[in-house]
């Protein structure tokens, strides 16, 4: 009997610590090394206490990856896929990954990061971060990459379908205002002609189009900015939900289309920080479940990692 060919397939998330006992090395490693004042550490502690004291990040990923891969080995096209989990700053790391890719004797791969919008200051770290592993690790692994899946039609439906669920917790006939939201960037990405901005707004576009929106009946909004001094993308969310407050939003639908799995960013940023925000105003936020394993999601990425196998078995 043939063997299949064996496709490794690395996926990739930011990742998170697994305890506030975590907090000090997982900032290190997002500052590079960098010291975090202990007015930031006890606020980003109290974040994470809020949330239950971990991030959810690595058991979530876990999950994704379980169920993207039982569909690619299901559907009997002649390739064995072998998964591999990676972190960008939390174990199990991406360079270490790598090196087990090479210690099972993979050849070939696809990379792909569990998060649709391709940036300079996100996306192409993680890339970095594969390469750094060969080369650190002293091997080769024949690798294509998924740059991005923002427009990808089932991606969008489970937005859409995200959208809709948000609204039909309303009374009908009640009007609902929708945020589509993403995590913030230095605005000095637009001189360097990154390609994120106009990769949300073109998945902002299609899922408000999928939903039926009108063009008054949906917003965009930044969440989650870092804080160095420099300006980052806005109108953050909290401050954006005080200015549809004061046009007379009362209702509001949030729905983050730039994460794909929940973390602090989602469960402190909007579920309390923003929510308190609301509630202050008089106003109902809703926030529909991330995709998380959402079956179109978990179909988006099979047929992306598909299609890049196939450039690889050519």
């Amino acid at each position: 009997m043939t063997e299949k060919p064996v496709i490794g397939v690395l996926y990739m998330a930011y990742g998170g610590p697994e305890s506030l006992e975590d907090l000090p090395g997982y900032l290190s490693d997002i500052r590079s090394g960098r010291t975090t004042n202990t007015a930031v550490l006890e606020e980003i502690t109290h974040n994470y206490a809020s949330i239950g004291g971990k991030s959810p990040i690595l058991g979530i990923t876990r999950a994704q990856v379980e169920e993207a891969t039982q569909l690619l080995n299901q559907n009997g096209s002649g390739i064995q896929y072998k998964a591999y989990i990676g972190m960008r700053h939390w174990s199990p790391w991406i360079e270490e990954t790598v090196r087990d890719m090479l210690n099972d004797g993979i050849q070939k791969a696809v990379a792909v990061v569990l998060a649709p919008h391709y940036s300079t200051m996100s996306v192409a770290k993680y890339h970095q971060k594969v390469k750094a592993g060969l080369d650190m690790f002293h091997g080769h692994i024949d690798f294509e990459f998924i740059d991005s899946y923002h427009d990808a039609p089932k991606y969008i439906q489970a937005m859409v379908n995200r959208v809709k669920e948000g609204i039909a917790q309303f009374p009908e006939g009640e009007d609902v205002h929708v945020i589509l939201s993403a995590h913030s960037l230095p605005e000095r990405i637009l001189k360097m002609g990154d390609p994120y901005q106009d990769q949300l707004w073109e998945s902002a576009r299609l899922i408000a189009q999928g939903a039926g929106l009108r063009d008054d009946q949906w917003s965009w909004s930044y969440q989650s900015a870092g804080r160095s001094p420099e300006p980052w993308l806005g109108p953050q969310l909290e401050d954006h939900v005080v200015d549809l407050n004061e046009k007379g939003v009362k209702n509001v639908v949030s729905v983050v289309i730039g994460f794909v799995s929940d973390h602090v960013e989602i469960l402190y940023d909007i579920d309390i920080k923003t929510q308190e925000v609301a509630q202050e105003l008089g106003m109902k936020l809703v926030r529909p479940p991330s995709l998380n394993t959402d079956p179109l999601y978990m179909e988006t990425l099979a047929e992306l990692v598909q299609e890049k196998a196939k450039v690889l078995l050519q």
